[in-house]
């Protein structure tokens, strides 16, 4: 059953393009990611979701030459107001910058429009409304289907809703960081809008791929996140195992249970898990589409109660720059 995001259908799985280029230590070998991307369209995924962040532009670049001859196959969504500077992540939600971002991106994807386009973090030195403002001109210009925004809050959502309709939230949200729940998930439902959860499997440890903090290669980002520190780390653990026995007893994987729990929070939820690996691609797009019981999802709650997770999910500086609720 697909659900609605901006003016189309998509599968409730979409595919988080990050991954491939850039945050989790090395990425794959060129050809591998275009064999990846190709095998996601070969599958059903219908959604894909990337950034001009991403590798400095790579993965955009990656995208469009590995799969703009099928463009009319998939709904393409990107962002701006972040991106890689002299070497250096900078928030920029200046109109003037946005503005030029688009033009990059849309050359970068080969393609003459973004189906979605996100403001990837809010500059809080520019009002959202000026930030707003000129993505609504990228409507107006045909550059831009729909205007979504990334990591903000209940309250800076309404403000930009104001100026232009917003298609879509992208928050982080799975069983492990639910504040969601403390205002985005209803505001969303309330105004229309699709909330796109990235990270739905717990940046890969809700889906068992960490094995311990060591795996971790040396630029991988899960490395300064809280969660990930050893002490953090072991009682998370405790948790995934319980995750594991209900998966068990559903005969689903734990990256699925995790998706079904998330589909369970309303029907316009999505998610955009990443990979690199075929195998969990498939997992992905094959999760079941029949419903949790409402057991089953008191008895997930319950476990995953915000209090009972260890370390917050970003450290303080990064968490500083975000503008979603937090618990």
């Amino acid at each position: 059953m697909k659900r609605r995001l901006g003016s189309s259908s998509v599968n409730p799985v979409g595919l988080g393009c990050m991954s491939l280029s850039h945050a989790y230590g090395a990425p794959p070998a060129r050809a591998d990611a275009v064999r990846l991307l190709n095998q996601a369209l070969d599958l059903g995924y219908d959604h894909l979701d990337t950034a001009s962040l991403y590798g400095g532009g790579a993965n955009e670049t990656l995208i469009g030459e590995a799969i703009a001859h099928r463009r009319n196959a998939f709904f393409l969504a990107s962002k701006c107001g972040m991106s890689i500077v002299d070497g250096k992540r900078v928030i920029d939600g200046r109109p003037e910058t946005l503005r030029a971002q688009i033009d990059i991106s849309l050359e970068r994807l080969r393609t003459d429009r973004v189906d979605l386009y996100y403001l990837h973090r809010w500059d809080k030195s520019v009002p959202i409304e000026e930030s707003v403002g000129e993505l609504a001109r990228m409507v107006e210009a045909g550059k831009v289907r729909a205007i979504g925004l990334s990591e903000v809050s209940a309250a800076t959502l309404r403000r930009a809703h104001a100026v232009h309709p917003i298609a879509a939230v992208q928050n982080e949200y799975s069983l492990w960081s639910r504040n969601a729940e403390l205002g985005i998930l209803d505001a969303t439902r309330e105004l229309g809008a699709t909330l796109v959860a990235f990270s739905p499997v717990g940046r890969g440890f809700l889906a068992g791929g960490v094995a311990s903090p060591d795996s971790l290669l040396e630029k991988d980002i899960r490395r300064s996140m809280p969660r990930f520190q050893p002490k953090n780390f072991a009682r998370n653990l405790e948790l995934f195992a319980q995750l594991k026995t209900i998966a068990a007893t559903l005969e689903v994987t734990p990256a699925q249970l995790c998706l079904q729990w998330l589909f369970a929070r309303g029907e316009h939820v999505v998610a955009i898990p990443g990979t690199t690996s075929p195998e969990h691609l498939a997992e992905n797009i094959g999760t079941p589409t029949a419903p949790l019981s409402d057991s089953v999802v008191e008895q997930l709650d319950r476990l995953f109660d915000p209090g009972a997770i260890a370390g917050p999910r970003y450290p303080a500086a990064t968490q500083a720059e975000i503008d979603t609720e937090e618990f």
